[in-house]
């Protein structure tokens, strides 16, 4: 007799009740983002878009809303490129010190945020570069937290890449360049894909660097929502995390149609 080989029931339910624990918070914030009450309570007292309505209607949640998305977007770009390039190195290069600089790089991810942001802020105001509460010192911190995603799923796509691949291009006259463009960069497009969403992500939804490196003009909004609910604990919050969710949302199935479309043309 054939044995079965299905996913065990076991596994399932695993899974299953796994998925259960990560989207009930997501179900937590939008239920209290329409909440019909005058205050961010759950389970809601009735459903209403009157927050909704709020947050778009609200200078400070647009503004922060906006910047959030400008750093996020900036910080996910240089992010990606100088992630690649790491992760290019780190995989081929026969250097001793590349366990080293491999830690290096992936020392963000370890350290708390905070201490992360207290050391960039006096390291901006002890050598007076004036990049201390800026729109340029905030996204330098945000690229630092967020290069080594890149680095990470990178480094998993060429760790076991075929570099005869290249050779055969070469050795039809392609330009080292042109090899790489059309045969390693088409082949680890999807880990880079990846990483350019978990660099998005994660600086969007930065906090404690942000909290250090932000101004009270340049306020995130993770940073505006913190202040809300600090002062005035109106659901107004929940509701700018539901269009948070949204956009989250928007940019994971964008990349993946975009993938998908480069896979269908050859791109």
């Amino acid at each position: 007799m054939r044995e079965e080989t299905g996913i065990p029931f076991a596994f399932k339910v695993i899974s299953g009740f796994t998925l259960a624990i990560l989207l009930i918070p997501v179900i937590i914030v939008i239920l209290a983002g329409l909440n019909a009450g005058d205050y961010l309570t759950f389970p809601p007292h009735g459903l209403s878009l009157r927050w909704v309505i709020a947050f778009l209607t609200s200078p400070t949640f647009l503004s922060a809303y906006g910047v959030s998305f400008a750093v996020a977007a900036v910080s996910t770009v240089i992010s990606t490129l100088l992630g690649t390039m790491a992760a290019l190195f780190l995989t081929r290069s026969s250097s001793r010190l590349t366990g080293a600089l491999r830690a290096f790089f992936m020392m963000p991810i370890v350290l708390p945020g905070v201490v992360l942001g207290l050391a960039l802020y006096v390291f901006y105001v002890s050598t007076g570069i004036g990049l201390a509460r800026s729109l340029t010192g905030l996204v330098i911190g945000h690229v630092i937290v967020t290069c080594p995603f890149v680095i990470a799923t990178v480094t998993a796509a060429l760790v076991g890449f075929d570099r005869s691949l290249e050779e055969a291009a070469r050795s039809l006259g392609a330009s080292p360049f042109t090899a790489f463009r059309l045969i390693t960069l088409k082949i680890i497009s999807p880990a880079i894909s990846a990483g350019t969403i978990f660099a998005f992500i994660i600086s969007f939804g930065q906090f404690e660097v942000t909290l250090f490196l932000s101004a009270p003009n340049l306020q995130t909004l993770p940073m505006a929502m913190y202040v809300a609910l600090r002062y005035s604990f109106e659901p107004t919050a929940a509701a700018a995390g539901i269009f948070a969710i949204l956009l989250v949302v928007a940019s994971m199935v964008a990349t993946s149609r975009l993938v998908n479309l480069k896979r269908i043309f050859g791109g």
